[in-house]
């Protein structure tokens, strides 16, 4: 019997299953595509993305294979520059190919002991007290004390589970792609500006000598669910353009809608959704890769802890509570987002009144804080500002705050040199450090990075601990028990 069974090894699936192999947890990864996708869109980790990728010592690698890009002008594409001093190491968009993160993000879970299998279909679940039994589309049964289904947009996981996936489907589509286009650049440019005074949708950017990436709104939905053609780029510029602009070879072709949708439920008993199959939404201000692999972040210890045996009764149940108003925000500012690009005189006039106050700092950070996920907050009840929210890589005694928390474990960072963990010390690391660069005697994190206590009081951080990281273990002293 596995631990845990993963659907899907796109990023939130093998996100997910590197953070259960940190605590030791028997994972079992099923992908049905046999080969990396084809489709080598460019997609952005957003700063509180990077953030974690550097918790887990994941960074340089990735940085490595990406293009640092500014971290202002998301929201609906409003060029506004983002505020100087934002609360982090790494307040930039990072663009990279998305067969490339993916694999990254593969290797580091097989290399902490994951096993992946591709060209595997799940065709049936069934669930009982003790485990689920999963049925691959060979007719081979398999065993697991817990299945996550990580498998996109259309999840068989979900569906077998019968969970409700309400929202609007798709009303617009897009088309977007990377073309070798003969045209000269000036005229391309100059085109396309004069076509943004009116069709925000629609760009088109250098991505190589004579190369561009295309992005431009298709005429209606297309029920196809194969990527489009050159001819289709072609006749689709010739109607929004006048011109194709000499378009004569691709790179690779897609086509996205604007469907919107969240599931009721996380968890169903032993069965959950994480990413896409639990939330999808218009990719205006690229957030869906990053929402899927903070999910994983946020489910991967809780799940842990559940299979080690030491979660406290409500720790599973948080990863719903705390995720789905998350991806539910998402959702609204995607909505919105779409409302201000459309072509109408309401949308023009509103997007006019929001770049004027987005001149505002307090409206230009709120919007960025949203889009890149630092402004998340999660209800861990009244207290500070900083309690729930994740805090920064900050300077520790040993360097940075974030290399500690390497292992996946929890963190006391103790400015007092008073506290201790105690029998949480199994879970929980312990750095006294009174030139810690946080303005609190001490806090509290959990594996994800999230503050869960503050404070400078020994019952108060039990309290928590036990809350966060079940029952103290028995702490042998002198030689007894």
């Amino acid at each position: 019997m596995f631990d845990v069974i993963i659907t899907g090894c796109g990023p939130t699936g093998a996100t997910l299953a590197a953070e259960l192999r940190l605590h030791d947890v028997r994972v079992l990864v099923l992908e049905k595509d046999t080969e990396p996708g084809s489709v080598v869109r460019i997609v952005g980790l957003h700063i509180r993305s990077l953030e974690l990728m550097a918790m887990r010592g994941l960074l340089e690698r990735i940085l490595e294979r990406g293009r640092r890009r500014p971290a202002g002008a998301y929201f609906a594409a409003i060029d506004k520059p983002a505020p100087a001093d934002l609360d982090s190491a790494h307040a930039f968009l990072l663009g990279i190919p998305q067969p490339v993160v993916v694999q990254l993000l593969e290797d580091h879970a097989v290399a902490l002991g994951a096993e992946v299998r591709h060209g595997t279909t799940v065709t049936g679940l069934d669930q009982d007290d003790d485990g689920v039994t999963v049925t691959l589309g060979s007719g081979e049964k398999l065993r697991t004390r817990y299945l996550v289904g990580c498998d996109g947009s259309r999840s068989t996981v979900r569906k077998l589970l019968g969970v409700g996936f309400p929202g609007e489907p798709s009303r617009n589509e897009t088309l977007m792609g990377e073309l070798a286009m003969s045209a000269p650049h000036e005229q391309i440019a100059a085109t396309v500006a004069e076509i943004r005074e009116s069709e925000k949708r629609f760009m088109i950017g250098p991505a190589g000598p004579g190369v561009y990436r295309v992005v431009i709104p298709a005429a209606g939905v297309s029920e196809s669910k194969e990527p489009p053609t050159l001819d289709d780029f072609r006749r689709q510029l010739r109607a929004v353009a006048g011109t194709d602009f000499g378009a004569r070879s691709a790179r690779w072709l897609s086509r996205f809608g604007d469907a919107t949708r969240l599931v009721d439920r996380y968890r169903v008993g032993r069965v959950l959704l994480a990413g896409d199959a639990a939330h999808i939404h218009p990719p205006i201000g690229g957030q869906g890769l990053n929402l899927g692999v903070q999910d994983a972040f946020n489910l991967g210890w809780k799940l842990a802890a559940q299979v080690r045996g030491w979660a406290p009764d409500s720790l599973l149940d948080s990863y719903q509570a705390e995720r789905h108003p998350v991806a539910a925000d998402v959702l609204d500012n995607t909505r919105a987002q779409t409302a201000l690009l459309a072509d109408e005189p309401g949308a023009r006039a509103a997007r006019r009144l929001l770049t004027e106050l987005m001149e505002f700092d307090e409206v230009n950070r709120h919007l960025l804080e949203k889009i890149s996920a630092i402004g998340v907050r999660y209800d861990f009840g009244d207290g500070p500002a900083l309690l729930g929210r994740r805090l920064p890589d900050v300077d520790v005694k040993p360097g940075r705050l974030y290399d500690l928390l390497r292992h996946g474990r929890g963190l006391l960072l103790d400015r007092t040199g008073q506290l201790t963990t105690g029998g949480w010390s199994d879970r929980v690391d312990h750095l006294a450090d009174p030139a810690a660069a946080v303005d609190v005697p001490a806090l509290l994190l959990r594996p994800d990075g999230h503050v869960a206590w503050i404070g400078d009081d020994q019952p108060g951080l039990d309290q928590q601990l036990s809350r966060w990281f079940g029952d103290a273990a028995v702490v042998r002293t002198n030689g007894l028990w």
